[in-house]
């Protein structure tokens, strides 16, 4: 299966070669770029989350649980777009997909956060604070997996 996906990209990837990107770019541009995502907007997503749910102060609530709203979904695209340029790496560096365990680790946090997105919309209703506790704890358990997401990621990237 993952032979078949990587055929299906390749012409796309077999198009980004042709633009001459050096190999330290291919290589570790995905790595870079989603390090600063998970551990600079990824961190403040979850602080401002987490701040608005902690505070007694209702005004720096009400101001980070906006920031939380306006940042999160810019986290989610990020994540999903360097999700498709990491696999897109992988085509482009003739690697197989799904053997990595850095795969599967992204694979689950797009998925996890996709749930905890859709999740929100149960904020309004009667239930509100137990999708916000639920979210919150999804939110936290998703940021783990990212961070061992990236200690795989380094790993993958210094055997290829």
């Amino acid at each position: 299966m993952g032979e078949q996906l990587s055929q299906v990209l390749e012409p796309i990837a077999a198009w980004f070669r042709t633009l001459g990107v050096p190999e330290p770019i291919v290589h570790w541009g995905h790595p870079v770029m989603m390090g600063i995502v998970i551990f600079v907007l990824g961190s403040f997503v979850a602080y401002m989350g987490w701040r608005s749910r902690l505070t007694k102060d209702g005004e720096v609530a009400a101001k980070s649980r906006a920031s939380h709203r306006q940042l999160a979904p810019l986290m989610y695209l990020f994540i999903a777009l360097g999700y498709t340029g990491g696999v897109l790496s992988l085509v482009m560096q003739h690697k197989p997909i799904f053997e990595s365990p850095h795969f599967w680790t992204g694979s689950s946090a797009v998925i996890l956060l996709g749930i905890n997105a859709v999740m929100t919309f149960g904020f309004g209703g009667e239930k509100k604070e137990s999708f916000r506790t639920a979210h919150a704890y999804l939110g936290s358990t998703i940021m783990i997996i990212l961070v061992v997401h990236v200690v795989l990621g380094v790993k993958l990237g210094l055997s290829i």
